[in-house]
């Protein structure tokens, strides 16, 4: 072999190397640059999931709130009739504590935004001690308060407060105790509650809606009279495409 030809031999390889090197150096760049969108993607379905189970935050007043005479509860704006939502509830039960504390918000939003008429039923779900009692002394108590708005800060007290389904809760002197600090201003409330004379209605209105309703548990979540999986009831932006897409018929 001469030596130009050599030389000319060793250029070639010294030409591969290169070609090599620059292709292995792009397969990393390449590499680097996918995973790196991998992260960035996954962080952003992350946050987005994150953000659409977070719960809302009330934004301002409340809506109208009347008390009915048969114990039912209705938010809305005069003039609001429909989507109704309609919320069948146990002060007692956890899962209703849950949904207060992931939806309450937003039912209350969407009430005082004039997009729903929002209708709470309070009934007794539970027929064993202690957890039937701690049920009945809250659901008379709450129908001591005759003022929309003390009765949904009392609804929302009972919640932070409900006792454990193991235990005896929920007395007497702590529901009149919750009730002052809810802001409840009647002079009957403390007679009221020790009495608990509301409890054969509260019992009447409860065998009333599990026979017409068909209930399954607490809580159950209607839309215009249909109810709403757990996906969606307990999802704050779920709840509120819900209702919102009902208002469009």
């Amino acid at each position: 072999m001469s030596k130009r030809t050599s030389e000319a031999a060793k250029a070639r390889i010294a030409a591969q190397r290169e070609a090599l090197r620059k292709q292995d150096q792009r397969r990393r760049v390449t590499m680097i640059a996918t995973i790196a969108v991998v992260v960035v993607v996954a962080a952003a379905f992350v946050v987005w999931s994150v953000r659409q189970g977070a719960s809302e935050k009330v934004a301002g007043g409340l809506a109208a709130v009347t008390v009915q005479e048969d114990g039912t509860v209705v938010m809305a704006k005069p003039g609001v009739t429909t989507p109704v939502v309609d919320v069948y509830e146990d002060f007692q039960c956890p899962a209703c504590k849950q949904f207060e504390e992931t939806s309450g918000a937003t039912l209350k939003n969407l009430a005082a935004e004039g997009k729903a008429k929002v209708a709470y039923h309070v009934i007794t779900i539970f027929t064993q001690e202690p957890t039937k009692g701690n049920s009945l002394r809250a659901a008379s108590a709450a129908r001591c308060v005759t003022d929309g708005r003390q009765w949904v800060a009392f609804h929302d007290k009972l919640y932070k407060n409900q006792p454990s389904e193991t235990s005896s809760g929920f007395s007497v002197d702590q529901l009149i105790t919750w009730g002052k600090e809810a802001g409840v201003t009647s002079s009957g409330f403390d007679d009221c509650v020790r009495k608990q004379g509301n409890v054969q209605a509260h019992q009447t209105y409860t065998q009333q809606v599990m026979s017409t309703q068909k209930l399954g548990g607490t809580p159950t979540v209607k839309i215009n009279g249909k109810e709403l999986d757990s996906t969606t009831a307990f999802v704050p932006s779920a709840l509120r495409d819900a209702v919102v897409n009902a208002a469009k018929g």
